[in-house]
């Protein structure tokens, strides 16, 4: 299924080379081609730990092409975790 490998492609690019996966909120399909993800991954884990302070979660948005290859990436915002926001 064309939707779950391009999940697993996000989550293994994330997981080595940014930050800890916690989940994708979205998927769509552009109409010129590729896809575009939305991701939340874990910020300084390991920091916020250390200061017992509640974790970070970045929003990121992720391009990918036809081969579901990632091609461009940006955080979009940073909350606490426990923050109740509204979603873009």
């Amino acid at each position: 299924m064309k939707i779950k490998e391009i999940m697993k492609n996000v989550n293994e690019f994330f997981r080595e080379n940014v930050a800890p996966p916690h989940k994708i909120t979205s998927v769509e399909k552009l109409e010129e081609g590729g896809w575009k993800i939305k991701i939340e991954v874990v910020e300084e884990k390991e920091y916020m730990k250390r200061y017992a302070k509640d974790e970070m979660l970045g929003t990121y948005e992720v391009l990918l092409d036809e081969d579901k290859e990632i091609t461009a990436y940006k955080r979009l915002e940073i909350r606490y975790r426990s923050a109740v926001g509204v979603e873009s």
